[in-house]
């Protein structure tokens, strides 16, 4: 196999050749083709031609676009697989960054088409009024940008590092450059090749760089494009000083890896669950990938009175894992990624065990990449500052002893931020404690106990749905996180103008926009149909002393102040005033049409405010309007193609003030099949 570039649509196969090594033998895997690439060209290429026709669709279209492209990916999953073997990866490490890159996929797709606006760009928020009368006011938009978004990823996950830059980076409108690290490219190569064979994505959305360095292209970046890094802290703190980035204010996300640490609380004793789980997810988290996450517990923070139960456990534990080719199965850990790490492994260890104590090293024959777990401990919880700055990528962890709960706390945020935190413990107050003392230092905080742990990600499993990175030595980014990661690739900006103008420019109903009657009855036409805007002012209603009675009779509810004139008379309102949801329920009626139509059905309600009292006597009159649309893909079983509407509610009394407003969802029929249905 040779590792090409895929540089403004085409494969580029000459230049120098570098072989890609196995970790499991030494043999050659592939041969890495680093060409002679035009860097500006290939930047304004990817703006140029692709970024205009990513900006067409809308984010929920982008998604489906990211959505299909897992789907494909996965029955592609097995060859994938044999690749990944050769970085040094069992069975269980490939899943992670294989089936857990496509499954974030499918998680970001998901949650940007529920969170984010169905238009190219994202309503983010509800409206500011920035004027006494409501005649100016303000709205904030996400908007895709102009850019290129380059993506510069470590070696330990070819396939997750990838794609879970990728997928929010295109449903926010921007095209990606990928330069993974040699060491497994190949397998990153695999994916990217059937991405591009699966023509899901338009023309030039994504492009590949085989190389060792990224020659000059962080020299041609400007203030549209963006930057995201995964790898060590040195590296990332060099590329992010870089000049051109500096004095474009290029958007720079550093993911570095980070001495992440794991406390067992002081109420844990050894006979607890607690204790045992503790002791699994540090050993998990030292050999899974051969400890070469970025999330690894590296530190170990444990009451020094429980020093020689610890030891002794983790040393059980480890005795227990087997070492070798990780194609056999049997064997729970593999070889790191490859000699020079190894090298690096040593080197650091070697750093660290000069100030500490071991008190465990396997025994196997670490030729070529293997190494063996390794177990330091530190005398004192005052131990010199280098096990909280040097940083040994394998499997490794340092115990770090303490007496009070504030030293555990210390201990953790020496580190100087840190990608992940996490706790065992079964007191909840210590919990508390621990969590809220080192949340400042840490990017994500897990605290388990024997209630969680079953279904428990683990501590060094980032999810797509919550935000990956940390402050500091981590790097101070963000990445993942749902559709906040979309969010995260696209530029926020503040709108200020009339409530009708920001309505026309942001495709969804303000409060205060001018608004125009449907022409026939909104619950009688089709999703099509439907326009922002739309509305439909319904008859008057008089509310009635037998409404009230009726409607508690009904519900059940005889709340005083609907139903006892003496007590009612001392209240806030003092007189008997109508439940607030019969006054959604009233309201209803009055803009419901009774039949059958494209209407299926009431999806939700949101927003709800009763913003004054309405009271028998009273007339209410209910205004329906169209706020906005989102298109919903049909699935195997779906009688009909839908959408949903989201309507805005205004109920007003006869004095014109409003008593209360909310949002309904409804189901929609569509008139129309879309290439995102899937029948």
């Amino acid at each position: 196999m040779k590792v090409l570039s895929f540089i403004k649509g085409k494969w580029l196969t000459k230049g120098t050749e570098t072989d890609l090594i196995s970790a499991i033998d030494g043999s050659t895997v592939a041969t890495l083709v680093d060409s002679d690439i035009d860097y500006k060209s290939a930047l304004d290429y990817g703006r140029k031609v692709a970024g205009p026709e990513l900006r067409k669709l809308s984010i929920h279209q982008r998604a489906f676009k990211i959505k299909f492209l897992a789907a494909y990916l996965m029955e592609r999953k097995e060859k994938y697989y044999a690749l990944s073997s050769h970085t040094g990866a069992t069975r269980g490490d490939s899943w992670i960054d294989i089936e857990g890159g496509f499954g974030s996929m499918f998680v970001l797709s998901s949650k940007a088409r529920r969170e984010l606006s169905d238009l190219p760009f994202h309503v983010e928020g509800g409206t500011e009024r920035l004027s006494r009368g409501g005649s100016f006011v303000g709205q904030h938009i996400c908007v895709p940008k102009h850019g290129i978004a380059v993506h510069i990823n470590a070696f330990n996950f070819p396939v997750w590092g990838m794609v879970e830059k990728l997928a929010p980076a295109i449903m926010a409108g921007l095209p990606c450059i990928v330069k993974p690290s040699p060491v497994g490219s190949y397998l990153a190569y695999e994916v990217f090749k059937d991405i591009i064979e699966s023509e899901i994505l338009p023309e030039g959305s994504v492009q590949f760089i085989a190389a060792d360095k990224p020659g000059n292209l962080l020299d041609h970046l400007n203030s549209q494009d963006s930057v995201s890094f995964t790898g060590s802290a040195a590296t990332g703190k060099k590329l992010k000083s870089h000049p051109n980035i500096v004095a474009n204010s290029v958007q720079f996300n550093m993911e570095a890896d980070s001495l992440n640490a794991s406390i067992l609380g002081p109420d844990v004793t050894p006979d607890m669950e607690e204790f045992e789980l503790f002791i699994k997810e540090v050993v998990q988290e030292m050999t899974v990938k051969t400890g070469q996450k970025c999330t690894a517990i590296r530190r170990t923070i444990i009451p020094r009175d429980l020093i020689d139960d610890v030891v002794n456990a983790l040393g059980n534990e480890l005795d227990a894992i087997t070492i070798g080719d990780p194609t056999n199965r049997e064997n729970k850990m593999g070889p790191l990624a490859s000699n020079l790490q190894r090298e690096r492994f040593d080197e650091q260890y070697e750093k660290l065990e000069a100030g500490l104590h071991v008190v465990y090293s396997g025994d196997i024959d670490t030729n070529g990449a293997y190494t063996s777990p390794k177990v330091l401990l530190a005398h004192q919880s005052d131990a010199g500052d280098d096990l909280h700055v040097i940083e040994a990528f394998g499997p490794l962890t340092t115990l770090i002893p303490y007496d009070t709960v504030d030293e555990a706390i210390q201990n953790a945020n020496k580190a100087d931020g840190s990608l992940v935190c996490s706790l065992f413990t079964a007191d909840d107050d210590i919990a508390a404690e621990i969590t809220l003392g080192c949340a400042p230092y840490h990017g994500r905080f897990m605290v388990i106990n024997k209630n969680s742990a079953g279904e428990s990600t683990g501590h060094g499993s980032p999810m797509p749905h919550m935000v990956h990175g940390g402050p500091g030595r981590a790097g101070g980014g963000e990445e993942l996180g749902g559709a906040r990661a979309v969010l995260h690739n696209m530029q926020r900006i503040a709108l200020q103008g009339s409530p009708t103008t920001l309505m026309n420019i942001v495709q969804q109903h303000i409060k205060g926009a001018e608004t125009k009657e449907a022409p026939k009855h909104p619950f009688q036409m089709y999703f099509e149909e439907l326009e922002v805007g739309q509305s439909l002012l319904s008859e008057i209603r008089k509310i009635t002393d037998q409404d009230v009675e009726d409607f508690a009779n009904l519900s059940g509810d005889h709340f005083y102040a609907h139903t006892d004139p003496d007590a009612a008379s001392r209240s806030l309102f003092g007189k008997i005033v109508a439940h607030g949801y019969f006054v959604l329920s009233a309201a209803a009626g009055q803009f419901v049409h009774p039949d059958e139509g494209p209407v299926l059905l009431n999806y939700g309600l949101e927003n709800l405010s009763f913003l004054a009292p309405v009271a028998p006597g009273d007339t209410i009159q209910t205004k329906l309007i169209v706020k906005r649309k989102t298109v919903r893909q049909q699935r195997e079983g779906d009688l009909f193609p839908f959408g949903v509407v989201y309507w805005d509610v205004e109920v007003k009394n006869q004095e014109e003030v409003l008593v209360a407003e909310y949002t309904i969802l409804t189901l929609v029929k569509r008139r129309n099949k879309l290439d995102i249905d899937i029948i």
